[in-house]
C-alpha cells in the first residue's frame, strides 16, 4: 500500500513536471510563430523596397536632376534590404535550432513515456498479480473449511455402513452357533426336567417356581435382555379390581406385548411315565391332558388383553416347560392346541418358545437397523445438502473470478485506449525527463500507442 501511495506522489509530481514542459513548449512555439510573422512583414518590406528600385530605375532617365537623391534612396533601399536580409537569416537560424530543440524535447518525451508505460505496467500486474494470489488463497482456505466437514461426515458415514454390515455379519454367524445348539439345550433342559420331576412331585409350590426358572432360562439363551426386549413379574389391576401377574411380558417393536405364563403338570405325567400297566398309562395320560386342559381354560379367563397398560397380542403363550410332557399331550389329543387357539391362547415348550423369542430378537436387531439406517439416510440427505451448499459456493467462486477477470480488462482498456488515454500520459513523465527506476511493460505502451496511433487516423 505505502508503495502504491509512492508511486501516486511520483506521478503526481511527474504530471506537474509534463504540465511545465508543455507550457515551456506552448511559449516556445509562440515565439516562433511571432519570428515567423516577423519575417513576413521584413520580407514585405523588401518586396516594397524592390519595387520601389523598380519605379526608381525606370524613372531614371527622366528624372536625373534627382538622381543623387534616387541614388541616396537606392542606397537607403540596399542598406535596408541588407538589414532584412540580415534579420532573415537571423529568424531562420532561430528557427532551425527551435526546430532542433522541440526534437529532442519530443524525442525525451517518448522515451520517458515508455519507461513510464513499462513502470505502469509492471505496477498494474503485480498489484494484480497480488490481489489474485490473495483471493486464491482465500478461496482455497474457505474451499478447505467447506470440504473438511464434508470430508469427516462422508467418512463417518462409510464407517457407519462398515460397522453396521460387520455386526449384521457377526449376528448371522453367531445365530447359526445357536441354532446349532439349540437342540443340544433342549435335550439338556428336557433332562433336567425329568431328573426334577421326582423331587417336585406333589409340590405345587415349588413346581411353578421351577417353571418359572425353565422360562428364564430359555429367555436368556434366546438373546432378548431383561429391562429392555421383556420384563418379569409385573402386576396390573383390571377394571373390576384383580390383580393380575403375568410371568413374562415380552416387548415387540409398534408397542405391542406377549405375555407368557409357565405352567407346570408334572404328577400325572410322572405317573404315566412310571406306570407298569396299558391301563395305568392310559389313566394317567388322560388325566395329563386333562391337567393341560385346565391350565389353558384357566389363562383364557385372566383376559390379559382387556388390562390398562399391557400391549398384547390376541393371543397369550402358555409354557410348558418339559419338552417331553407338551408333545405327549399334544401327540395323543390333536384337538387340544385348536382348542387353545380358539381361546387365544398358543401352547409351546422349550423348543417353540425358545425359536419364538429367537424370532423375536431378530425382529429387535432389525428395527435397531432400521432406525440405523433412517440415521444413516439423514446423515446422508444432510451431506447431499451440505455438498449442494459447497457447489453453490464453488459456482460463486466461478463468478467472482469471471467478474474480476472482466475487470481487469475493462481497467486496461481504460487506461490504453482513446486520446490521452492514462497509459500514455504516464509514459510521457519519463520522456519529460521524470527519473524512473521501473519501466512499464511494453506490451501496455504497444498497446497504448495502438489505439493512439489509431485516434490520430482518424483525425
Amino acid at each position: 500500500m505505502l508503495g502504491l501511495l509512492l508511486s501516486r506522489r511520483q506521478q503526481k509530481l511527474q504530471e506537474g513536471r509534463i504540465t511545465a514542459l508543455e507550457e515551456e513548449l506552448q511559449s516556445l512555439n509562440q515565439r516562433l510563430t511571432t519570428a515567423s510573422q516577423e519575417r513576413e512583414q521584413l520580407q514585405a518590406s523588401l518586396n516594397a523596397a524592390l519595387q520601389q528600385k523598380a519605379v526608381a530605375e525606370s524613372s531614371l532617365t527622366d528624372v536625373s536632376q534627382r538622381l543623387a537623391h534616387s541614388e541616396q534612396q537606392r542606397s537607403d533601399a540596399d542598406r535596408a534590404k541588407a538589414d532584412a536580409q540580415a534579420a532573415l537569416a537571423r529568424k531562420e537560424s532561430d528557427y532551425r535550432h527551435l526546430q532542433e530543440s522541440s526534437s529532442e524535447q519530443i524525442a525525451l518525451l517518448k522515451q520517458a513515456r515508455e519507461e513510464l508505460s513499462r513502470q505502469f505496467e509492471q505496477l498494474a500486474n503485480r498489484i494484480f498479480d497480488e490481489k489474485s494470489r490473495r483471493f486464491s488463497e482465500a478461496n482455497q482456505q474457505n474451499l478447505q473449511q467447506s470440504l473438511n466437514p464434508f470430508r469427516e461426515q462422508l467418512k463417518g458415514f462409510q464407517e457407519r455402513v462398515n460397522q453396521i454390515y460387520d455386526i449384521e455379519n457377526r449376528q448371522h454367524g453367531e445365530l447359526r452357533e445357536q441354532l446349532k445348539s439349540l437342540q443340544d439345550m433342549n435335550a439338556n433342559i428336557s433332562r433336567e426336567a425329568q431328573n426334577l420331576t421326582r423331587a417336585l412331585k406333589g409340590d405345587n409350590k415349588a413346581q411353578g417356581n421351577w417353571g418359572e426358572v425353565i422360562l428364564e432360562r430359555v429367555l436368556e439363551e434366546s438373546g432378548l435382555r431383561k429391562g429392555h426386549e421383556y420384563e418379569t413379574q409385573l402386576s396390573f389391576t383390571n377394571d373390576e379390581g384383580r390383580r393380575s401377574q403375568p410371568d413374562v411380558i415380552v416387548r415387540l417393536p409398534d408397542e405391542k406385548d406377549i405375555i407368557i405364563d409357565a405352567k407346570v403338570s408334572l404328577i400325572a405325567y410322572e405317573r404315566y411315565c412310571s406306570a407298569e400297566s396299558e391301563s395305568e398309562r392310559r389313566e394317567y395320560l388322560k388325566a395329563h391332558i386333562q391337567s393341560v386342559r385346565q391350565h389353558i381354560a384357566g389363562l383364557s379367563t385372566k383376559a390379559y388383553q382387556h388390562i390398562e397398560g399391557i400391549r398384547t397380542l390376541d393371543f397369550v403363550f402358555i409354557f410348558i416347560p418339559v419338552e417331553a410332557a407338551f408333545m405327549t399331550a399334544f401327540e395323543h389329543d390333536p384337538e387340544l392346541f385348536r382348542n387353545a387357539y380358539e381361546q387365544n391362547i398358543i401352547v409351546v415348550g422349550p423348543t417353540t418358545l425358545l425359536a419364538t423369542l429367537r424370532t423375536v430378537q431378530s425382529i429387535w436387531r432389525y428395527e435397531r437397523q432400521n432406525l440405523n439406517a433412517e440415521k444413516i439416510a439423514r446423515e446422508a440427505g444432510a451431506l447431499h445438502d451440505q455438498f449442494a451448499l459447497v457447489v453453490e459456493s464453488l459456482e460463486d467462486i466461478g463468478k467472482h473470478l469471471d467478474r474480476g477477470q472482466s475487470a481487469y480488462e475493462k481497467t486496461i482498456k481504460r487506461m490504453t485506449e482513446g486520446r490521452g488515454n492514462l497509459v500514455g500520459r504516464v509514459a510521457r513523465l519519463e520522456q519529460l525527463g521524470a527519473k524512473v527506476k521501473k519501466t512499464l511493460p511494453t506490451a501496455l505502451t504497444e498497446r497504448a500507442d495502438v489505439q493512439q496511433d489509431d485516434s490520430d487516423d482518424n483525425d
